[in-house]
């Protein structure tokens, strides 16, 4: 038996210490909820977990993005509802003129409202906007250039490739003059790759509209192209054209780089769907003859503007659902990943009470020898009486 070192005390207050190293981990895991605190509790876990929190975190506010670009569709959608019901009764009112016992002051009223009809619609097409951005203007169309300030680029599908293309417009489009004043354009399809450049060869066909101020060319796997121009003043020189495939409004879906989904708006306006001269009004020649019979060529245009409007709603009816579809699944993602990141990082409070429950028994047992280890030196005393 000795005095000067008490080894049984120390070896009672190494198990102490660590019992109660235990007893305070414990301690912490159940105040705080969490498995892992420091990053000593679990290195590679918590490297996992927080790359998780931040998939989860960015999730979420794709999720707000996604939510946001429906309702973006949805402004548009009940701008273009309220469009295609005033095309609706200004092709009414078409038909009312029609009537051959309708007289020619009778149209000039019924003009007046067609004439109110097309300002209302420039102006919905104006004021649509959402959080300050006008959405029919076609600033969120994608976007292409020429050389040509008399040649536009109107519309190309999603299926154009970026790049660079070319037209020779010298003998491209035959204009013919017809018996009754009017012109006709035709194109050969036969020679049309001549006068194409960077086109697709599959498929490969174009026309030119009845009022000869729209070129439309088209391929195999749905590339199609309208270029706009006075094809009866723009008849020669070579027009460059560059395809950007850029300028849709872009939704940050997801949160990672790249998962966005592109929304396309097209311009609004009377020019695009073709109603820009739409009148009520028959017009004569100097014998008496009809001239323009403004009621029947205005049924015919409202239909076309009718097509134009319905073909733009249902592309967004379609991001719509795309939209729906990718919430759901967003919310689908983020509840299997905070329920993985919940395994790693959540502690699970019944084991851990156990944990702590016998850490503290311990701790208590530990304190009691302790205790009895210090005695022992004072009881050698008993042998120097």
């Amino acid at each position: 038996m000795k005095i000067n070192y008490n080894a049984t005390a120390m070896m009672a207050n190494n198990t102490l210490n660590r019992t109660d190293n235990k007893l305070t981990a414990a301690m912490e895991r159940l105040s705080s909820g969490l498995k892992v605190n420091h990053a000593k509790d679990n290195p590679a876990g918590l490297a996992i977990a927080n790359r998780m929190d931040s998939q989860v975190r960015g999730i979420k506010v794709g999720t707000n993005n996604t939510n946001d670009g429906i309702s973006v569709v949805e402004t548009a959608d009940g701008a273009l509802s309220e469009i295609s019901a005033i095309i609706q009764r200004m092709s009414e009112l078409c038909v009312q003129a029609s009537n051959d016992p309708k007289t020619d002051g009778d149209r000039e009223i019924i003009d007046k409202e067609i004439q109110q009809l097309k300002q209302e619609i420039e102006r919905i097409a104006r004021d649509t906007e959402y959080n300050g951005m006008p959405l029919l203007d076609g600033s969120f169309d994608l976007k292409g250039y020429t050389n040509n300030p008399d040649v536009k680029i109107g519309y190309y599908s999603d299926e154009v490739p970026q790049g660079d293309y070319k037209i020779k417009l010298d003998g491209l489009i035959t204009i013919t003059n017809n018996a009754d004043g009017t012109k006709e354009g035709t194109i050969d399809q036969d020679t049309l790759a001549d006068f194409l450049t960077g086109f697709p060869t599959a498929g490969l066909q174009a026309k030119v509209n009845e009022d000869l101020d729209e070129l439309t060319i088209t391929a195999d796997g749905d590339f199609e192209m309208h270029i706009r121009a006075d094809f009866t003043a723009v008849t020669s020189g070579d027009v460059d054209i560059d395809i950007t495939q850029i300028g849709a409004m872009k939704i940050q879906i997801g949160a990672n780089e790249g998962q966005e989904l592109g929304i396309r708006i097209p311009k609004i306006s009377l020019e695009d769907m073709g109603i820009d001269e739409l009148t009520s009004i028959r017009t004569y020649k100097e014998d008496g003859s009809m001239d323009i019979d403004g009621p029947q060529e205005g049924i015919e245009s409202t239909k076309k503007a009718l097509t134009y409007i319905n073909s733009v709603r249902s592309r967004l009816g379609a991001y719509q659902n795309r939209l729906e579809h990718n919430a759901s699944s967003n919310d689908i993602t983020e509840e299997n990943m905070t329920s993985s990141y919940s395994r790693i990082m959540d502690v699970d409070m019944a084991e851990e009470m156990t944990e702590y429950t016998t850490q503290q028994v311990l701790s208590q047992a530990g304190i009691s020898m302790l205790a009895q280890a210090n005695e022992r030196p004072s009881q050698i005393l008993q042998l120097l009486q």
